[in-house]
């Protein structure tokens, strides 16, 4: 007992108005760390979020007796500290805001000179942070080499590709040296070096004396992991010391099916044009300040071709994808050809949009919550960020079509921020997918994902490419989420094709 950080006993959670979880049995001790892994929309986010507070207790009973412990020895004479001071949690999502702190940031921001300076840098971020165990191991310095952030001090946060914000989220949580960590999936977005070496930190998180919860994959729970619970529909349906657990033994293999006549037909609702050069770049670069991303780039993308973009967090993908995309204002200034035309020859960014489908880190991140998945999906004919006109009904039963054919159709009317990060992962290809683009551009597209829905979002992408002359994009960092038509390969290597 004197170890006892949580006990839950017969507990259960309420999330948005909706019971998540009933009948939870769950302790944690001092020195244990736990995996939690499941298929996607299982309930681990959602566990993660009770135990932070951000999720409410329907019934049942909660202890903290370590954490109570802790407060009376240490902060007795503070009335506002309580237990969530000593837990830190790194989300699927940053919370970053701008300087003036009046508003979050926006999705182009990081692509424009003058907004983009509305951005702390990522030091003076880190300085802000508000220590709760200042003698802690884990100081500004450990943590700026540890997790390989000093050369990205200067930075605006804003700027940060997507495996560089992991690092920055995680770096951050560990400078409060709480007494439990949280983690949801945070090997997400990292490239191959800093997932090979995600373990051996764990490793030494816990051995400065943090425990940790990790939501994570199956087949990627790290050497100091000490128990694995697994998550099942709203609930904890087994629990055991890692060393017992089987990773694959509560997959099945299935998938659902597509339906083929209905993506054939879809994919004809609107007539394709025909292209010959969906890309063309000559000497392309790209500099803020003094740092450059972008440095004499050529890449040629006929129609019909397959391409992978790979490269390290950083090397400078998302910034080529934001030149073809039209959101870098710095494309005006290279020489680049988008759908056969010379970009800043009349066409407007609108445009050229209409005829692309994008997915990425970055725009899921952007995302406004507030829709519901169908308005989401529909506002892909506009390439807006959420539906702003009056739906229209053609519109929207075509959004439903494709909601139906990704198995997703029961979410329709849920506000997007109240379903699984898997249902707005798809949410989001729907939308890209939903007025039959020339080019899709897919950044990451199975963060979130479990295995099932991995090898089903794939076979899908493969069959649209068989019925179609889509020309396709795809950035991943692991090579097993490719799709057997991709073809191509272009790799980066700091803002250089190598």
């Amino acid at each position: 007992m004197n170890n006892l950080l949580i006990s839950y006993r017969n507990v259960s959670i309420r999330q948005y108005n909706s019971l998540v979880f009933e009948g939870l049995d769950f302790s944690l001790e001092k020195g244990q760390n736990w995996a939690l892994v499941g298929k996607s929309g299982s309930g681990k986010s959602t566990f993660l979020d009770f135990i932070m507070g951000k999720a409410s207790m329907a019934r049942g009973e909660a202890h903290f007796p370590y954490f109570d412990r802790h407060i009376q020895e240490h902060h007795q004479d503070d009335p506002l500290f309580n237990r969530y001071k000593l837990m830190t949690q790194v989300s699927a999502r940053h919370e970053f805001r701008n300087l003036s702190n009046t508003s979050d940031f926006y999705y182009q921001q990081r692509f424009n000179s003058c907004d983009s300076e509305d951005a702390d840098t990522v030091a003076t971020y880190l300085s802000t942070i508000k220590v709760v165990n200042a003698s802690g191991a884990w100081t500004i310095q450990r943590v700026t080499e540890r997790l390989s952030l000093t050369h990205l001090l200067d930075k605006e946060l804003i700027k940060l590709s997507n495996g560089e914000t992991k690092r920055l989220m995680l770096g951050a949580a560990l400078m409060k040296n709480p007494l439990l960590l949280l983690l949801d999936n945070p090997l997400n977005g990292l490239d191959v070096a800093a997932r090979q070496d995600f373990s051996a930190l764990i490793s030494e998180i816990s051995g400065s004396g943090i425990s940790i919860i990790m939501a994570t994959p199956s087949t990627e729970i790290p050497d100091a992991i000490t128990h694995v619970a697994v998550l099942e529909n709203g609930k904890m349906i087994s629990q055991c010391p890692a060393n017992e657990f089987k990773p694959d033994s509560f997959y099945t293999g299935e998938q659902k099916q597509t339906n083929t006549e209905e993506l054939k037909q879809l994919l004809s609702v609107t007539p394709s044009v025909v292209y010959d050069t969906i890309i063309g770049m000559e000497n392309v670069s790209i500099k803020y300040g003094e740092k450059q991303i972008l440095d004499q780039v050529n890449w040629q993308v006929r129609e019909g071709e397959r391409w992978a973009l790979t490269g390290h967090n950083g090397a400078g993908k998302s910034t080529l994808l934001s030149l073809i995309n039209g959101d870098n204002p710095q494309a005006f200034a290279n020489k680049i050809t988008l759908f056969d035309q010379r970009k800043g020859s009349g066409e407007s960014i609108w445009e050229i949009k209409k005829k692309i489908g994008y997915v990425s880190p970055e725009f899921f991140q952007y995302f406004p919550m507030e829709s519901t998945c169908l308005q989401v999906i529909e506002s892909g004919f506009d390439d807006t960020l959420g539906l702003f006109r009056v739906s229209v009904k053609s519109r929207a039963e075509t959004s439903l079509r494709w909601m139906k054919l990704l198995h997703i159709s029961e979410f329709a009317s849920e506000l997007i921020r109240n379903v699984p990060v898997s249902i707005q992962r798809i949410c989001m290809l729907a939308r890209a997918m939903v007025k039959n683009p020339s080019l899709l551009i897919l950044d990451e597209p199975c963060l979130g994902l479990d295995f099932e829905r991995q090898e089903q979002f794939k076979n899908l992408i493969d069959e649209i490419c068989g019925m179609s002359d889509l020309t396709l994009i795809y950035v991943s960092h692991y090579q097993h989420e490719m799709p057997a038509s991709i073809k191509f390969t272009l790799k980066l290597e700091q803002g250089r094709v190598v």
